[in-house]
């Protein structure tokens, strides 16, 4: 085990083995290996590079070198292309932080069996008068950035359950394409593409 996959207990270290690919003896090689694609894209601005950054977009695609360059450019091309989104991105924002108060997201405090983080979302919680769905997927993006600091959670994943009872037609009037594009590009950049497996675990009630 190196230094890199300290904080993994016994049992993740194995399943990173054998469903990521990971391999302690080839890890900083594998790291290399996608930060030399870093000079393909001069069009992006790659902000980090670092071995504990790009192991997160390794582990995301299972150690495919190309996959997980492609992810890391695109999680910097978002960044690039949605530049007022990331303005004030701190939990301190006005909008940000009214948006965590209701729950977007809310978190379980127990991990399910396979180990995942359980969000859930009540759609219905939404004040329209103090936030908007911007501000919401900001709050959900800045609560992912954080949580996947953890290293057992970009081994094991999340699970995003969606609770649209008593969601209105007002506050579905504002789901505009343009905004559910945002969205989608977001979350699949931040999660339901990191890791892949992630993604047959999001569940919409």
């Amino acid at each position: 085990m190196t230094h890199l996959q300290a904080g993994l207990s016994p049992e993740t270290l194995e399943k990173a083995r054998l469903e990521l690919n990971e391999n302690p003896d080839t890890l900083h090689q594998d790291i290399q290996e996608v930060r030399d694609m870093v000079i393909t894209r001069p069009d992006i601005g790659f902000l980090r590079t670092d071995d504990a950054f790009i192991l997160r977009f390794l582990r995301a695609r299972k150690f495919h070198h190309f996959e997980a360059f492609r992810l890391l450019a695109q999680y910097f091309e978002y960044r690039q292309q949605n530049l007022d989104m990331f303005k004030s991105f701190k939990a301190t924002d006005p909008g940000i932080k009214q948006a965590l108060k209701d729950g977007f997201p809310g978190g379980l405090a127990n991990l399910d069996h396979y180990g995942r983080k359980i969000l859930v979302l009540f759609a219905a919680n939404w004040d329209q008068s103090r936030y908007t769905l911007v501000d919401i997927l900001r709050a959900i993006l800045l609560s992912l950035e954080a949580m996947i600091e953890d290293p057992e959670l970009q081994v094991n994943g999340f699970v995003l359950i969606i609770d649209w009872s008593n969601f209105t037609f007002k506050q579905a009037s504002k789901l505009t394409p343009s905004m559910l594009r945002l969205a989608i590009e977001g979350l699949q950049v931040k999660i339901y593409k990191l890791p892949t497996f992630w993604a047959s675990h999001v569940c919409l009630i």
